[in-house]
C-alpha cells in the first residue's frame, strides 16, 4: 500500500512540474517579443527607409505605426511591390494611425501607398528571426 502512495504521489508531482516548466516557457516566448515604434521620430513618415538599420527583429516581434489616417496608411506588401512601390490587388491596407503588426519569419515589407509617398522613401523592409 505505501508503494502505491509513493507513485501516485510521484506522478502528482511529475504533474505539477510539467505544468510549471509549460508556463515559464510560455510567458519565455511573451517575454522576448519586443515592441518597436516605427520611425526615428515616433512617427511612421517619409524617409523612413533606413529606419530599421542596426535593429534586430525576431519573429514576434509588434511594430507600431503612428501616422494621420487622413494622411498615410500602411500596407504588408511582398518584396517585388516593395521595390516597385505598388500596391498588390487584393492588399489591406492599415487605416487606423496607430497600427500595431506582428512580424513574421523572414522578411517584412511595409509602404504606404499614398501617392508617391513610398517613392518618397515611406517604407521599410524588416527581417526577423
Amino acid at each position: 500500500m505505501a508503494k502505491g502512495r509513493d507513485s501516485a504521489s510521484w506522478s502528482a508531482k511529475a504533474i505539477v512540474t510539467l505544468m510549471a516548466v509549460s508556463v515559464l516557457l510560455l510567458h519565455a516566448d511573451y517575454v522576448q517579443a519586443a515592441t518597436y515604434t516605427v520611425g526615428d521620430s515616433g512617427v511612421w513618415t517619409f524617409n523612413a527607409v533606413g529606419w530599421p538599420k542596426g535593429k534586430h527583429f525576431r519573429a514576434g516581434d509588434v511594430l507600431v505605426f503612428n501616422y494621420n489616417p487622413r494622411m498615410h496608411n500602411v500596407v504588408k506588401v511582398d518584396s517585388g511591390s516593395y521595390n516597385n512601390c505598388k500596391t498588390p490587388t487584393g492588399a489591406k491596407p492599415y487605416t487606423s494611425g496607430k497600427d500595431h503588426i506582428t512580424l513574421s519569419k523572414g522578411q517584412n515589407f511595409f509602404i504606404c501607398n499614398f501617392p508617391n509617398h513610398c517613392e518618397s522613401d515611406m517604407k521599410i523592409a524588416v527581417t526577423a528571426v
